[in-house]
């Protein structure tokens, strides 16, 4: 029996993929795939992960990248961070401080496409894409918004940057485990789109923390003030979804702190490169490191609201 979420899948030829990483997001994700019809092989670091997923979706599983890509026609990843995915794409790192050939282009044939879902900077995206086409290979940055969440109901948000030839490819294949794909431009596109994404979520979650404090001082029943408001223009997903819990004080769940952190860490330095002024979210990444000093690096990002406590 399958812990996802059900959905009507789309009518897709059966392909063959793999995924890598198999996360909070990786695992549900090549789930997806699985129960719409495609033949899934995952690979996972810790072992014991790959081969549970292998026992519930009835798939394969392997002990490296390179192995787990071998016939795919589509790879799928959903990893960490930069580090991470070029361990993935290119092969681990050995104590020499080389790459090994375990990595996902070693096994991959010329017209593989690679889709990699890891929230990583834009210019990790541009320089595999290049080592990718270098051998004959095409590769798209496809970040993903929606959450666990987003992933255990297949209803993710997918933002994409690469060649439209690789997104055409892939886009009908990935509509297993979303709501909407959308080709951004060229390659890192899909992650600069992820970044705006984040700064989005930063601004709004900050100022309905503020607002939710302010009216506890103010004696309001705030559960019902929530409700008023958002059938208002103050209305947002982050209202909708976490205004309840954070009133009841609840964050042991969602995105945690340390992957918002890291999220904004990669806007911070993109905003640095191309000049653009981020002056709230600058502040609301302090606002996230007074979270972690408090044992919050886990918490909800809706948590930002334990510091006006």
């Amino acid at each position: 029996m399958s812990t996802l979420n059900s959905k009507t899948y789309s009518a897709t030829p059966a392909r063959t993929v793999a995924f890598l990483g198999l996360g909070v997001m990786g695992g549900p994700m090549a789930g997806h795939l699985a129960l719409a019809g495609h033949r899934v092989t995952v690979f996972n670091r810790t072992a014991s992960k790959a081969e549970a997923w292998a026992a519930e979706f009835s798939g394969q599983h392997a002990p490296t990248p390179r192995e787990a890509v071998a016939g795919a026609e589509i790879v799928f990843c959903c990893v960490g961070n930069d580090d991470d995915l070029r361990s993935v794409v290119l092969g681990s790192v050995d104590d020499d401080g080389g790459r090994r050939d375990d990595g996902a282009l070693a096994g991959m044939k010329p017209g593989t496409i690679f889709v990699d879902h890891t929230t990583a900077s834009a210019d990790v995206a541009r320089e595999l894409y290049a080592a990718a086409k270098a051998l004959g290979v095409q590769f798209v940055d496809a970040p993903v918004s929606g959450g666990q969440a987003g992933a255990q109901n297949g209803a993710l948000t997918v933002m994409c940057g690469g060649d439209a030839d690789a997104f055409a490819a892939m886009e009908p294949v990935a509509t297993a485990f979303s709501r909407a794909v959308t080709l951004m431009g060229e390659a890192g596109a899909g992650q600069l789109t992820k970044m705006c994404n984040q700064i989005c979520i930063a601004g709004i979650v900050q100022g309905l923390s503020e607002a939710i404090a302010f009216g506890q001082r103010a004696g309001l029943d705030m559960k019902q003030a929530l409700e008023v408001i958002g059938k208002g223009a103050a209305q947002s997903w982050q209202m909708d979804n976490r205004g309840k819990t954070m009133v009841d004080g609840k964050f042991d769940f969602g995105f945690a702190v340390d992957w918002m952190r890291k999220d904004l860490g990669l806007v911070l330095d993109e905003a640095r490169r191309n000049g653009a002024r981020v002056p709230v979210t600058a502040l609301v990444d302090q606002f996230y490191g007074d979270v972690q000093l408090m044992g919050g690096q886990r918490w909800d990002t809706s948590s930002l609201l334990k510091r006006l406590g």
